[in-house]
């Protein structure tokens, strides 16, 4: 006869093993410049192999609507970082040698993670601004240079700058424990950073005619201080091989996060020899494919080291493809932000609906899509939720929880009452269910060729505000505004409160 145990026994077993369950790592794997259209996963006619992200879409959730907050990549950084819009603080980018774009008691995920004990890491293209002043020499100045496009800058000098200095306000300020990389690929100084100092000092200025040609493009380098000897192919290998070492160094007694920042597909398109070839949307379509498999050796540490079975793994990117994407769809018939209008910098969908993925053994149904519209912004409180963080409700003040969705739940009405989408001050975007309200006459800020909109039959809008339904027109070719301007109205208020300071989450209202 089998004895039972007492409930009060079963129930006291029961929370102990909950207790003792162990935090699930996370790691973001977050690309540069890549499109929509630009993984196979997402865009069946790409031109494009991305074997390694379409796996993960088959082992976790792809959500075809998922959002960056802005059309670049500073504020998007930022606000994933964050759980708060960007444009609530500033609009653009950070300038070579600018300043950090947090302040003292922001929270991020890397404190959120570390206040749970988890050791934490950047690896890669960090560029969210750094205190380089710190490390000016007393009385120098600058000198004038030529730029990436040929115009006159005044800018330091190698020796204007004491390198055996620590570098304030980057990474480890805001909660990581390590950093690995050389700021941003095309922004001096041209050097590898290990945590708050740089591996070695730049002795000469940058000089593209140095450097290996470029097969597509242009450099986009900006001029300052370089390592001698310096090979921006060498960046992405190098980026990955850190991150893979510092995964397979983590013991499965401490959980870890670490944030992955590709510096690619970004200008320069610089693939390396045994990419070339591979893909039929020229070099750029290579470049892509060489990301992915950088990716891919980031899945296949996980995978290694045992640790996959209890990682979230996160694939996203910055913002939409670079204004290169329309002369390669003339040239290969490949369209980056197929099926979207619009990219990077643009409020057009093609500059923030980005490839968005989630793998969470155990949670995400293997090859889950969900048509749900979500921001990077949520991945805040979604992960405070995974890992057990009280949220106060002037932290993330943006971010919906996921979990629910993550974990196979339908919902009647949208899960977001509304979606803020930004680049520049003066053009905002409010989703809501199907419909999209932009504040202006035109999405568009990339200059678009007239010949795709006439291969695509876009025209130009003569109301003040645009108005689609997403759900019958992703591609954004039917503006509705004269016919709802109601709806138009509705929006437009609900955005005015969301600018003036109104809290999108629930727990921030």
């Amino acid at each position: 006869m089998t004895k039972r145990l007492p409930i009060c026994f079963i129930l006291l077993l029961t929370i102990c093993t909950a207790a003792a369950a162990p935090l699930p790592n996370v790691v973001i794997v977050y690309a540069d410049d890549m499109g929509f259209g630009d993984l196979k996963a997402n865009n069946p006619n790409s031109k494009i192999p991305t074997p390694n992200l379409d796996r993960l879409a088959i082992e976790g959730m792809r959500f075809t609507d998922g959002h960056s907050s802005s059309g670049i990549c500073t504020p998007s950084r930022f606000a994933m970082l964050t759980g708060q819009h960007h444009w609530r603080r500033f609009h653009g980018i950070v300038s070579a040698f600018g300043p950090s774009k947090f302040e003292p008691n922001d929270f991020t995920l890397a404190k959120m993670f570390k206040s749970k004990g988890y050791n934490t890491a950047c690896v890669g293209k960090w560029h969210l601004g750094w205190d380089w002043d710190a490390l000016l020499k007393p009385g120098v100045e600058q000198e004038t240079y030529k730029d990436h496009r040929g115009r006159t800058k005044t800018v330091y000098k190698p020796s204007d700058y004491d390198w055996t200095l620590p570098i304030p306000d980057g990474p480890l300020a805001q909660g990581f424990d390590y950093y690995f990389g050389d700021g941003t690929i095309n922004f001096p100084p041209y050097c590898w950073v290990e945590n708050d100092r740089v591996v070695e000092a730049p002795t000469v200025m940058m000089d593209t005619d140095l450097f290996k040609p470029i097969p597509e493009g242009r450099w986009e380098f900006r001029a300052g201080p370089m390592v001698e000897g310096w090979d921006p192919y060498k960046v992405l290998p190098t980026l990955t091989a850190k991150a893979v070492t510092w995964i397979e160094r983590q013991s499965a007694d401490r959980p870890f996060f670490l944030y992955f920042a590709l510096p690619s597909p970004h200008a320069p398109i610089i693939p390396n020899d045994p990419y070339r070839g591979r893909s039929d949307a020229g070099p750029y379509g290579d470049f892509v494919f060489e990301t992915d498999i950088m990716a891919g050796r980031i899945f296949q540490s996980l995978e290694k080291t045992g640790m996959a079975k209890n990682t979230i793994v996160i694939f996203s990117a910055d913002n939409g493809p670079e204004k290169y994407a329309y002369e390669r769809l003339k040239k290969f018939g490949h369209w980056s932000a197929e099926p979207l209008r619009g990219l990077k910098r643009d409020v057009w969908e093609g500059g923030h609906r980005v490839p968005f993925i989630i793998k969470w053994p155990g949670k995400t149904a293997p090859g889950s899509v969900s048509g749900e519209t979500i921001s990077q912004v949520d991945l805040a409180a979604t992960l405070a939720a995974a890992i057990g963080y009280e949220m106060d409700s002037d932290e993330a003040i943006d971010s919906y929880n996921l979990l629910p969705l993550l974990s196979g739940k339908t919902y009647e009405t949208p899960l977001r009452k509304a979606t803020v989408q930004n680049t520049w001050e003066d053009v905002f975007a409010l989703r809501q269910g199907d419909w999209l309200f932009i504040d202006a006459s035109s999405g568009e800020h990339s200059d678009c060729p007239d010949w795709f909109n006439e291969q695509r039959g876009y025209t130009e809008a003569t109301t003040p505000g645009l108005l689609y339904n997403l759900k019958e027109d992703v591609s954004q070719h039917n503006n509705l505004y004269t016919g709802h301007p109601e709806k138009a109205a509705e929006m437009k208020e609900l955005l005015e409160r969301y600018k003036n300071g109104l809290g999108c989450a629930p727990h921030a209202q």
